[in-house]
């Protein structure tokens, strides 16, 4: 496993608390940030976005002894769905934890060129595995004790499906996703169960983007997929959100319990 001479003075007792890990990620995207720039790319760029400030928003929803979930998880197997080039993947593998890397090329900012590029260039163990969500697919390991899905719900074309599958493979979920109170004309949606399906060019002009739940209706698919949610959090426009609009966005947090694991049954 691949060990960072930036974290040696983790010693044996690696941070686990959630506010540990929000503080070490800050420190880990300064580490990653230095391996891109000596080592830039040739034919791709890198993902454009911040991925380890999620800790952040995990950092706002966990609570109790859900806060130190991820201590349960050493030795068990993670998935990190949807990874981007990875960057959370390899922040969890830099505290000791092994993730796996599950996406897939043609959806990928870069067609995982990054994330494989990465991976060689740490010396990592993380495994990357190409899997396409909107087909009928199997996952690399069958069981995770964690699986995370953080900003990927809403680009799924059959998320019922998806859930189902997972709540079969994991005992924990921690995902993130769009939501909206309100349709594009001004219509109520908070308390329905609901999910507005956008057109093509609707939202950011991405095609990609299809599933904007309501509150009420992410709430039922969780429920009827066969989770437990245990902690929930909005953050963004959490008063006149819709499906729509860029200044009107609010996303989900939540992090949820299995109970069609065999781990819970």
């Amino acid at each position: 496993m691949l060990t960072f001479p930036f974290f040696s003075f983790f010693g044996e007792e690696r941070p686990m608390d959630i506010s540990q890990l929000k503080s070490q990620a800050r420190k880990f995207a300064r580490y990653l940030q230095g391996i891109k720039e000596q080592h830039p790319p040739d034919d791709f760029t890198f993902y454009g976005y911040d991925i380890l400030s999620n800790l952040v928003h995990l950092d706002n929803l966990l609570s109790g002894k859900n806060r130190k979930i991820f201590a349960q998880l050493k030795g068990q197997p993670i998935a990190d769905v949807g990874a981007a080039d990875g960057d959370l993947a390899f922040f969890l593998e830099s505290v000791g934890l092994s993730p796996d890397i599950i996406d897939f090329g043609p959806t990928n900012w870069n067609g995982l060129r990054a994330a494989r590029h990465l991976k060689s260039v740490l010396n990592s163990d993380v495994e990357v595995h190409e899997i396409d969500l909107d087909d009928y697919f199997e996952m690399p390991r069958p069981h995770y004790g964690m699986i995370l899905m953080l900003g990927i719900l809403y680009h799924l074309k059959n998320p019922y499906y998806v859930l189902e599958r997972f709540s079969r493979h994991t005992e924990w979920l921690i995902l993130s996703t769009r939501i909206a109170r309100y349709g594009p004309e001004g219509t109520p949606l908070r308390d329905l169960p609901i999910g507005y399906l956008l057109a093509p060019d609707e939202c950011n002009n991405d095609a990609s983007n299809f599933w904007i739940f309501s509150e009420t209706g992410l709430r039922r698919i969780l429920d009827r997929t066969g989770w437990q949610i245990l902690d929930f959090y909005t953050v963004g426009d959490v008063v006149k959100s819709n499906p729509a609009d860029a200044s009107h966005d609010e996303r989900a947090f939540l992090l949820a319990r299995s109970n069609q694991h065999p781990q819970t049954v």
